[in-house]
């Protein structure tokens, strides 16, 4: 007994450890972002010595901040929307519906993860072009939910083969329609697999620096990442500023993970316990 307590100890010990390292850097982000640039050049790894607010007024007021937030979140919630959207339906039909080509199908939408999409930027901007699509939230919301959707697909598919079929089978003999088996009696079992499939799009959409760079021209439609940019200089570069930004930018994301990290973990580990 005396055993496996020192070990669990070791185990909590270990786990505060990680969790201490993991969190330091926001903690570190959130104190400079407290701090003037002498400060954080002076002594970068200190405590404020007073809270200053000072780079939050300055971001806000010298670039359009609040814009590229609203940019961000746009394009991150349409992107995800879209992309449980035409997931749910397409994973439904290929996992409930056994038909002649639907190894092939199921293959077809894995392809998208096989082909990394950034070697055709070249035709790909052309295509947006053609469509009348640059410099427009709806070239990054596309992107987006096609960079997403094989993996969702994968996820969501695999969830939906789990679900014993008289589960279907009893709804169908109260009258369900297939829709309704699909939303009233299986989303709510697959929503550890929604929560993983929305986490990973929000963070892949938010953070993305390299389609806005390519699609987005106005200032006034780029989001965080891009336009974040401006706060560096040739000769220098506002550090407290650049902290406050990132600290506003990492809420959405801390926030998120809160309210559905239980869904994340379970939809992380289920597959391994079933």
């Amino acid at each position: 007994m005396k055993t496996n307590k020192s070990v669990r100890g070791l185990q909590y010990v270990a786990a505060y450890l990680g969790a201490l390292v993991s969190l330091y850097p926001i903690f570190l982000m959130l104190t400079s972002s407290l701090k003037t640039n002498i400060q954080i050049l002076k002594n970068p790894m200190s405590l404020p010595t007073s809270l200053s607010f000072t780079a939050y007024n300055k971001l806000i007021h010298q670039i359009p901040f609040g814009t590229y937030f609203w940019n961000s979140l746009a394009v991150s919630v349409v992107s995800v929307a879209l992309i449980l959207l035409f997931a749910v339906l397409a994973s439904f039909y290929i996992a409930r519906y056994p038909f002649r080509w639907n190894g092939a199908l199921f293959f077809f939408f894995l392809l998208g993860m096989m082909i990394p999409i950034k070697l055709g930027i070249v035709p790909l901007f052309l295509l947006m072009k053609q469509l009348a699509m640059l410099n427009s939230m709806w070239s990054l919301v596309s992107v987006y939910t096609a960079i997403g959707l094989p993996l969702a697909v994968l996820i969501l598919t695999g969830f939906f083969r789990t679900l014993p079929k008289e589960l279907e089978e009893a709804a169908r003999i109260d009258g369900a329609s297939d829709f309704g088996v699909m939303w009233h009696v299986l989303m709510p079992l697959i929503r550890p697999a929604l929560g993983t499939v929305m986490i990973m799009n929000f963070i892949t959409a938010w953070n993305d620096f390299f389609f806005p760079l390519i699609f987005i021209q106005d200032d006034l439609k780029k989001t965080i990442p891009v336009g974040m940019l401006s706060l560096f200089g040739q000769y220098s570069t506002d550090l407290s500023m650049l902290f406050a930004g990132l600290t506003l930018a990492s809420v959405p994301m801390i926030v998120m993970f809160f309210l559905a990290s239980k869904q994340f973990m379970e939809g992380m580990t289920a597959g391994a316990v079933k």
